[in-house]
């Protein structure tokens, strides 16, 4: 199938994964096309970006989020073009970022969407540097780690849209950045191509002895995305008053139960009381969308002048969605990574 004036694919939730998402966890069906009524618009979805927490609203679970309701469109955020207005602000061929789901077509009230204009530079990108990823980077390491130059960086997951950008912000601010990625060919471009001081491949053996070697002067800030081995072979290194910007645990997403071993709660306690350690989670939109436009207006400037570096993952197809989806929760990515609906 591919996208026509006539009708829409979608991808709808068939059923509730246990575990990892499967191939049955979504359904693709087509519908006709929407009309907009009086103050909305008819996008058409170019790019779909496909995100971690996606994961979490395929779930029922409590979060800080309603989870979609089985036979809905599946959730996610796209770059669009505007193909009817009945809205003020927005004409047809602007090119916008919007919540516009796994579709070819989507209905739009204008809420949450940004207009980029006619013709923006690389328009993709506002779904990973220049969007929610990046912000994510910026605010949680500006925001929550309140970084000090000479001060040592930690993260994991260092070769994705929000670990890539969070180290390379750090080494604008003068701190040393030290990644973790899965493979030597991630770790490599972490170190070669962003710039990183240092990158410890976490699939191989040593690892929390590799990690030890690359941080003699301790860890300052800790920017966690991933959890599970990381964060336990983190937390031995962490310096008194280090912070722990904390915003996904993508390692756990999949899991149906509490991992195997000792429980750590009671050792992770005891040092962040010793060592007056703060942790703190955030929802990047809900704790700090008021900072969107200082982001935006920073990341741009960097972005131009070459000192960050963005690697994105495009995979052409509507229908290949479900498939890179499971591939991301897996870590097969390597930089931010997009479909592309439609040419």
């Amino acid at each position: 199938m591919t996208q026509t004036t006539a009708t829409s694919r979608r991808h709808v939730l068939a059923e509730r994964p246990d575990g990892a998402p499967t191939s049955s966890t979504l359904r693709l069906e087509e519908v006709d096309v929407p009309e907009p009524k009086k103050d909305q618009m008819l996008i058409r979805n170019v790019y779909l970006s496909l995100d971690p927490y996606m994961r979490g609203r395929m779930s029922d679970a409590e979060s800080y989020a309603d989870p979609v309701k089985i036979g809905e469109v599946m959730v996610g955020g796209t770059v669009s073009r505007v193909v009817t207005s009945k809205l003020d602000g927005f004409e047809e061929g602007d090119w916008v970022t919007a919540q516009g789901g796994w579709q070819d077509y989507a209905l739009s009230d204008g809420e949450g969407v940004i207009n980029m204009g006619k013709d923006p530079e690389k328009p993709s990108w506002a779904l990973g540097v220049l969007g929610m990823p990046g912000l994510t980077a910026w605010a949680g390491l500006t925001q929550i780690g309140q970084p000090k130059s000479g001060e040592t960086l930690v993260v994991a997951g260092a070769s994705g849209p929000v670990g890539s950008t969070v180290g390379q912000v750090a080494k604008i601010l003068g701190l040393r950045a030290v990644g973790v990625a899965g493979g030597p060919k991630k770790c490599q471009h972490v170190v070669e191509n962003l710039g990183f001081d240092a990158c410890v491949d976490y699939k191989a053996k040593g690892f929390a002895d590799a990690l030890g070697k690359e941080v003699p002067d301790g860890i300052d800030i800790y920017y966690e995305n991933v959890g599970g081995q990381v964060f336990d072979a983190v937390l031995s290194h962490l310096n008194t008053g280090a912070r722990i910007p904390l915003c996904g645990l993508i390692s756990q997403y999949n899991a149906t139960s509490l991992p195997e071993g000792p429980d750590r709660m009671g050792m992770l306690k005891g040092i962040m009381l010793k060592k007056r350690i703060t942790m703190r989670g955030f929802i990047v939109f809900d704790d700090f969308g008021h900072l969107y436009p200082e982001f935006s207006e920073q990341m741009k400037g960097w972005v131009q002048e070459g000192k960050i570096h963005y690697r994105e993952e495009v995979i052409d197809g509507l229908e290949n969605a479900p498939e890179a989806f499971i591939g991301l929760l897996e870590g097969e990515a390597f930089g931010k990574r997009v479909i592309r609906i439609e040419d």
